[in-house]
């Protein structure tokens, strides 16, 4: 292809115009579940009364499950379905699922919360996988691209957190929950009448495999032989790429280990352990910072909405035109949301608006690491891993230090609000260096007829993740009574540094397994 038609085809801010309708669908969901998510817990303990440990194991329960049924998803998809109806069920299970948790009932809350596991098992591995097809014959573009898409992502989790936390808290948890499943709904729309734009990709299942061949390296079957053949690669070099995915996986475990403590024990250290009354300049500096962050990044989003909309509106102009009734109704609320809060004398931050930070430091910084990866300094997949687990281990050692004043076995405490705003901006940099990086290095070490096999499987590790952390953060207020605070955020200190230090040590053989890969 010549630098022409190559410039003309990433004619979108350097990128392909149909990377940025899976960006606004995957944004839309992941408004959806971190919308739902965020009040989740808070739901449970305000509302109906439920323990911590109750109400943060029922989380547990379905943080980890919508990352254990992608690997299903991903099977389906790539046998039956292909990507793009597997993404279009899937959402649509959600959009349901969304809508019978806002009934309040225990009964609806079980039902909802299948639906929504079902939902994210077809939808998850398979947008991804289209992101991965449109870039497939770009590999050098595939770290920028994710991490692009991953600022998608981002960016609905820190609408949906942001507006659906405002509307439980103005209204009720019911409208926080039904938000959630509006947005989904038009997301839905939004994908299937533009899926044009993708072409071939994802149109059709893949070629028929057996289950084992997601397996298969040295000393396989003969189909599996022949499956490395057809693409090119020597069955004793994919094996040692299938190494590198496994090594990855297995230390991500202890990531989303510490990570996913945001919407279980991190939540509830905001909403009993956090000064959240301002008073004063300082109510003022919030209502001003909360106005910005309100309206900046939506002004931001909608930019790109506009280039997006220049490009491809006589194309896909059905899916167009619902992504801006869909951004209509954002700007509304959002406004909304600001003439109830800048009026009143004090500020009173919600408990769950400190989910927003990871989401906006993303939008922020997301495209500087995406210029990172892509520029001459780019490290290698293990030194972005290392970097991220260090990252992410120093912010709950700004946690560990803000909290070391809490006695032991306190109920309640008054800690500045600054340490979790520290937090998040670190976890956020490390987030960046592993998630977004992860998806990327999966696509490119994993042969093409594998990929939603492969990201099922990669979501296996999130899985596994989010099962520990619930675990572990369920146990938050037996451990703050036996020891304290302090000490709880002192064991997601330890392990990820540990752990980072390890990566390093690792980064030569890593490399070494790759095979050129980059």
């Amino acid at each position: 292809m010549n630098a022409t038609s190559e410039t003309n085809e990433f004619s979108l801010l350097g990128h392909k115009p149909a990377l940025f309708v899976l960006f606004f669908t995957e944004m839309w969901e992941r408004f959806s579940y971190y919308g739902m998510r965020a009040i989740f817990v808070l739901f449970l303990v305000k509302n109906w009364e439920w323990s911590n440990e109750r109400a943060v194991g029922l989380l547990m329960i379905y943080t980890s499950t919508v990352y254990l049924t992608p690997f299903i998803g991903g099977i389906i998809a790539d046998k039956f379905l292909g990507y793009q109806k597997a993404v279009a069920f899937g959402a649509l299970a959600m959009t349901l699922g969304h809508a019978a948790l806002a009934f309040e009932t225990e009964m609806t809350l079980y039902i909802g919360i299948g639906l929504l596991i079902i939902g994210n098992g077809l939808f998850k591995p398979n947008v991804t996988s289209i992101v991965s097809g449109l870039y497939d014959k770009y590999p050098d573009r595939k770290d920028g691209a994710f991490t692009i898409f991953y600022m998608g992502v981002n960016a609905g989790g820190f609408l949906g957190v942001l507006l659906c936390g405002f509307l439980a808290s103005n209204l009720s948890y019911a409208w926080g929950f039904g938000l959630a499943g509006i947005f989904m709904f038009l997301g839905t729309m939004q994908f299937w009448f533009g899926r044009s734009i993708f072409g071939n990709v994802g149109i059709s299942p893949s070629v028929k495999l057996d289950l084992s061949d997601a397996f298969a390296g040295e000393g396989s079957t003969n189909k599996g032989e022949e499956i490395n053949n057809i693409e090119k690669v020597p069955v004793n070099v994919q094996r040692d790429r299938y190494i590198v995915v496994g090594l990855l996986a297995f230390f991500t475990v202890f990531f989303w280990t510490a990570f996913e403590q945001a919407s279980g024990s991190m939540t509830i250290f905001a909403s009993d352990y956090t000064q959240r009354t301002l008073e004063g300049n300082a109510a003022l500096i919030f209502k001003i910072v909360d106005t910005l962050i309100t309206i900046v990044p939506l002004g931001i989003i909608s930019w790109v909405l506009f280039k997006l909309f220049r490009q491809t509106f006589q194309k896909i102009s059905r899916s167009n035109i619902i992504l801006g009734i869909s951004f209509l109704g954002i700007w509304f609320i959002a406004i909304w949301k600001l003439t109830i809060i800048l009026p009143k004398e004090n500020a009173e931050i919600e408990a769950s608006w400190f989910l927003i930070l990871n989401s906006l430091f993303i939008i922020g910084l997301a495209p500087l690491f995406s210029k990172w990866w892509e520029s001459k300094y780019n490290p290698s997949a293990a030194v972005k891993f290392g970097i991220g687990m260090l990252l992410l281990g120093i912010g709950f050692g700004a946690l560990a230090y803000g909290a070391s004043g809490i006695p032991q076995g306190a109920k309640t405490a008054s800690v500045s609000i600054i340490w979790l705003v520290i937090a998040y901006f670190l976890h956020t940099m490390g987030e960046l260096c592993v998630s977004p990086v992860g998806l990327s290095y999966v696509s490119k070490l994993v042969p093409p007829k594998k990929i939603g096999m492969m990201f099922g499987i990669w979501y296996l590790v999130n899985f596994i993740g989010n099962f520990l952390a619930g675990y572990i953060g369920k146990s938050i207020d037996s451990i703050v009574e036996q020891h304290s605070m302090s000490f709880f955020f002192l064991i997601f200190t330890i392990i990820p540094v540990v752990v980072g230090l390890i990566f390093l040590v690792l980064n030569p053989l890593m490399k070494k397994l790759m095979h050129g890969i980059r």
